[in-house]
């Protein structure tokens, strides 16, 4: 099973940037989907951007324009860059993986407390103040 686990993450004022990264502990070649969610107190996880297997991508409107997503399969590692940031975009980042499109669900409408995928991270915390 593989496992995850992200860095990157940290303090910044708004307008600064981060990039985010999940290392994955098997080769992502042939994950279906890999995807980062965000998490923040007393709010259901939610999706953030995905990336399939083509490195199609898609992010959410509150980011475009500012966050990227980006996949490395030789190093096994999934990426977010974000830039501009916003104090709305505080919160826990947490990267997830699945062979399948169910994925897609939870990242268009939220993801229920005990979602289980293919594999979760951990999260990392983004702090952005002013």
């Amino acid at each position: 099973q593989v496992q995850l686990v992200e860095s990157g993450g940290g303090s910044v004022q708004t307008g600064g940037s981060l990039r985010l990264s999940c290392a994955a502990s098997t080769y992502t070649v042939g994950i279906g989907y890999m995807a980062w969610f965000r998490q923040t107190p007393g709010k259901e996880r939610e999706g953030v951007a995905l990336i399939d297997s083509d490195s199609n991508t898609s992010v959410v409107d509150s980011v475009k324009g500012r966050f990227t997503i980006s996949r490395a399969d030789a190093t096994k590692t999934l990426y977010l860059q974000m830039n501009s940031l916003k104090s709305e975009d505080t919160g826990t980042y947490i990267c997830a993986v699945d062979r399948c499109a169910i994925i897609r669900f939870y990242y268009n409408y939220g993801v229920p407390s005990g979602t289980i995928l293919d594999a979760w991270g951990q999260g990392t915390l983004v702090t952005v103040s002013s």
